[in-house]
């Protein structure tokens, strides 16, 4: 534990009954987490094989995988589970299959698969009709409800039509042998709980539990933790109640409390020493944060410098607010040889990126748009994936509608209709359907040549992948399906072409990575996990990315933008008098700057036609005025800044005369 602060040990140290660690920003958790992985390890408590460590995201994941590798040389970590709670509820699924209802190889439907369900199963509904029928489905699951249960529950006919609907789209799923992301939690908890036998061999597979981010678990992922942790409580959960900001998509900070409830040995620590920011920084934070309730207040504190003051503008409108925030980026990157990717620019909504990008356009600052199209959702990686998961399943239905249409071949939607009516009458999944010559001979002519002929083409690739290696027959895939022809007709550019097959060339390589002896089902399954990594990593840019993104992240300069009432807090939390979670989404951004930070505001906006006059964010009110400095609140600064701009700007012109 050398080099741990007294807390961090405390931490690490306490192996025997529940922990719950109370970690706020930047004070060091995953240092934390990882050491007490290697102190379990090490001191003979607990073998790699019997640990698990739950995190949020597979980024995440990843990078505790790594630094635990570093920590533990040797063999000491094999055997060892770092992965999110989505990874662990599949793991658990593919090994209790037939205990869960399901059999071998089953498919995990993404939510264009789910959309393309409720869509036939709502005709002639709106694609927002659609969306909203999938998040009460969504909300559902992540309860923790089955349909039977979410029918129960159900207080009013719109949620009443809704669990009708979900337990016709479960039905489906079964059919189909495939369960959604949401079942990945769902049906684990189903079985842990209603199953002593599953229950009891997971705790012993399991024998301590770590979670990352428990502030963010919603109530399906909370009695999942119960249930492997059994009544002794062998685990140690690490959060913070100050950086729940996911409410809108099920997350339970309340959790936090639930705790101390169902486990009443639970010791709490806290981690309140900050390694991120700056004194200053971290004065406005507490202040900021402080007006939200607290079961456990916490107050950062840091041996960082005091830092510069926190700069407030106020200016004319986005536009305006965009040129400031750009040309102050270009100036310091100017002044102080300071890379691009030092700076990042935050927002509440990504509409407010459009201002931004043509303000750092203009002066050629580099810069990267986080939330754009993520790897795994690109059209021909998603065409390709449809392939193989067929080539997986037979049975999965979801698969063959988009394989078999990509590339087009002849088979339009009424044929597609036909034999998907034939196949219901022979009981019959839809691939297996094609293969069928007495059913085929019902079809026209061109639709059942076209269909033959795909069923060929799987047949020979179902065959391939007995022996090939998965990244063989991904790359055998591509040519064969008729991918990537089809992609040469499609692009009109050579340049277009190269980059598109690259990321088919790209989707084969993540099967080289992948460890030997898993057949296709298990990886393509695997991959289903990963539908929200991007790929797109910044290099030597500055980041522009939503409030949310930025969670985790750290950056020497970070400009918050927006800072008015109805944008932060957002109006829709006004209206409602939701302000928590809006102050925790501030004081998440305000905790990712390392040096300086920047809060901006507007004063009008043009909206439908007009000017909206705009109030600066109530939120500027909670911030302690000492660490403030506004605009022309302090002349002599004012002045200062003036000269050092003036005289980069008068070095600059030199140089360009000068070469």
């Amino acid at each position: 534990m050398h080099g741990l602060n007294p807390q961090q040990s405390a931490a690490v140290a306490h192996v025997e009954g529940p922990l719950l660690v109370l970690a706020g920003a930047g004070s060091g958790k995953t240092r934390v987490i990882v050491e007490k992985i290697a102190h379990l390890i090490q001191s003979g408590r607990h073998p790699a094989r019997r640990i698990a460590a739950i995190t949020f995201t597979n980024k995440s994941a990843k990078e505790m995988r790594e630094r635990v590798a570093k920590r533990i040389r040797g063999d000491g970590a094999e055997g060892l589970t770092v992965c999110t709670f989505h990874a662990l509820g599949l793991k658990l699924l593919q090994i209790e299959h037939a205990k869960a209802g399901l059999r071998r190889g089953f498919s995990i439907f993404d939510a264009d698969d789910t959309a393309s369900q409720l869509k036939d199963l709502l005709p002639g509904a709106k694609p927002d009709a659609v969306q909203a029928a999938h998040a009460l489905i969504s909300r559902a699951k992540n309860a923790g409800l089955s349909p039977e249960q979410a029918l129960e529950a159900a207080r009013s006919t719109r949620e009443r039509e809704a669990a009708a609907l979900y337990a016709k789209y479960q039905a489906r799923l079964s059919a189909f042998n495939a369960v959604d992301f949401d079942d990945l939690i769902r049906l684990p908890v189903q079985l842990l709980e209603n199953d002593a036998d599953v229950a009891l061999g997971w705790r012993e597979r399991i024998g301590y539990l770590l979670v990352d981010e428990c502030q963010d678990t919603n109530d399906a992922q909370y009695r999942m933790l119960k249930a492997l942790a059994g009544d002794k409580g062998h685990f140690t959960c690490v959060g913070d109640d100050d950086q729940s900001i996911y409410a809108w998509r099920g997350a339970n900070p309340e959790n936090l409390s639930q705790l101390a409830q169902d486990y009443p040995a639970l010791k709490v620590v806290k981690l309140e020493q900050n390694y991120r920011c700056s004194n200053r920084v971290l004065r406005a934070a507490n202040a900021l944060i402080a007006n939200n309730p607290h079961e456990h207040p916490k107050t950062l504190w840091s041996a960082q410098a005091e830092g510069e003051r926190i700069r407030v503008w106020e200016c004319r409108d986005s536009a305006h607010e965009a040129e400031r925030v750009a040309g102050e980026i270009h100036f310091i990157n100017q002044a102080r040889g300071a890379p691009w990717s030092d700076f990042c620019i935050l927002f509440r909504g990504n509409h407010q990126s459009r201002a931004l990008e043509k303000a750092l356009q203009l002066l050629r600052v580099p810069y990267h748009l986080s939330g754009g199209t993520a790897f795994l959702d690109r059209g021909e990686v998603k065409d390709a994936l449809s392939w193989l998961r067929l080539v997986a399943n037979p049975e999965d239905d979801a698969a063959f509608l988009r394989a078999v249409q990509s590339p087009t071949r002849g088979v339009g939607a009424t044929s597609l209709a036909k034999l998907a009516e034939l196949a219901q009458h022979a009981h019959l999944p839809l691939s297996r359907a094609a293969e069928s010559i007495s059913l085929l001979k019902q079809l026209p002519p061109r639709a059942a040549n076209a269909l033959s002929g795909f069923a060929d083409i799987v047949r020979g690739l179902r065959a391939d992948a007995m022996h090939l290696p998965p990244a063989e027959l991904v790359r055998k895939l591509n040519e064969r399906s008729g991918l990537l022809a089809a992609l040469r007709a499609q692009c009109k550019t050579e340049q277009l072409f190269k980059i598109r097959r690259g990321n088919l060339d790209e989707l084969a390589d993540w099967f080289d990575g992948a460890r030997g002896g898993a057949g296709p089902g298990e990886l393509a399954a695997s991959l289903a996990l990963l539908t929200h990594a991007d790929k797109n990593e910044a290099g030597n840019q500055v980041r522009l990315m939503s409030l949310h993104a930025a969670k985790g992240l750290e950056f020497r300069y970070v400009f918050i933008v927006g800072v008015e009432d109805g944008t932060l807090p957002h109006e829709a939390s006004l209206d409602e008098g939701r302000l928590d979670e809006e102050r925790r989404l501030l004081y998440v951004g305000i905790t990712r700057a390392k040096e300086q930070l920047w809060l901006s505001h507007s004063r009008e906006a043009q909206r439908w036609g007009s000017k909206l006059r705009l109030a600066p964010s109530r939120f500027l009110d909670e911030l302690p005025a000492a660490e403030l400095q506004r605009d022309g609140a302090d002349p002599v600064a004012d002045a200062a800044r003036k000269k050092e701009r003036a005289d980069v700007g008068f070095a600059a012109i030199k140089a360009m005369l000068e070469g």
